[in-house]
């Protein structure tokens, strides 16, 4: 068994004897646009200390997670030194983490710097994979498109999917992906279009043991019903898209804080979604009786 699934076994067993349920807690973060040459991204943003505070904020958790799911554009230009970087920055997480590839990700780089975690195929086009060592099974999609930045779910991987998620018919999964596989309203990024996303919708109706599908990109958080499940997008650690819900309108960016999805997996509730909000909201307060 590869290092990687050893020590996510471990950190559930943890998590289950410690905090008194049998389950799990998965965090995802998305678009990290990692740019590690001195150089802000945009000329605003700090991207490494935004990943930083991030983790920080991931080993913070009281209960940490158990895994966290890093959703694609990883790195913002693809260069070998902003994976390592990311790698390295990624190990001092308390807990499991797996990556899958974005639009302006690396394949053959994503391969080669995290080989020795062990998850990642050896061979092929896609970083497709299955994590199988929690109460939850978790597939990882690889939607990156050749020489485009929309997300595309090609004959060859639905019926990898498909041949997946068939194997084991009545286990809770969460399904993680890169590119959301429908539009928000957010015209600019509907633009890009997912090639496949009728079929892939069908493939997931018909396998109903899907709790979630997960996704980035957007940087929002955005949620929808989809093929029988709810499809939901995660907000970037980097900058968020600006909301805007005019058909026409043009790009543009904030720099609201990232809100971290916190999914939550006990056998007496199902799947249940939270959200951390990055940021010091300062201490817990106690609830007291107002004055009258």
């Amino acid at each position: 068994m590869p290092a990687r699934r050893v020590c996510a076994f471990v950190f559930s067993s943890f998590t289950m004897a410690t905090y008194g349920y049998n389950g799990m807690i998965i965090a995802q973060i998305s678009d990290l646009h990692l740019r590690t040459d001195g150089h802000k991204l945009k000329g605003i943003v700090d991207s490494v200390g935004a990943l930083d505070a991030v983790v920080r904020h991931l080993n913070a958790l009281e209960p940490r997670p158990d895994v966290v799911l890093a959703t694609g554009d990883l790195a913002n230009k693809a260069h070998v030194q902003d994976y390592e970087t990311l790698e390295a920055m990624l190990r001092t997480l308390s807990m499991a983490f797996y990556v899958i590839p974005g639009n302006h990700d690396d394949r053959a780089m994503m391969r080669d710097v995290f080989a020795k975690d062990g998850y990642f195929p050896p061979d092929g086009k896609f970083l497709h994979y299955t994590v199988e060592d929690w109460p939850v099974r978790m597939i990882a999609l690889d939607t990156k498109a050749d020489r485009r930045d929309g997300g595309e779910m090609c004959p060859e991987r639905l019926a990898w999917l498909d041949a997946r998620l068939g194997e084991q018919p009545d286990r809770p999964t969460v399904v993680f992906m890169h590119h959301p596989p429908f539009k928000t309203g957010i015209g600019f990024m509907d633009k890009q279009h997912f090639d496949g996303a009728e079929d892939f919708e069908a493939l997931i109706r018909r396998h109903p043991q899907v709790e979630r599908i997960v996704a980035g990109h957007l940087h929002r958080t955005i949620s929808k019903r989809f093929g029988g499940t709810v499809a939901s997008v995660c907000s970037s650690s980097a900058f968020q898209m600006a909301l805007d819900l005019r058909p026409d309108v043009g790009s543009s960016f904030v720099k609201e804080p990232p809100t971290i999805p916190i999914l939550l997996w006990r056998d007496d509730t199902g799947l249940v979604a939270h959200h951390s909000q990055l940021g010091d909201f300062g201490p817990r307060h106690p609830f007291v009786r107002d004055p009258l």
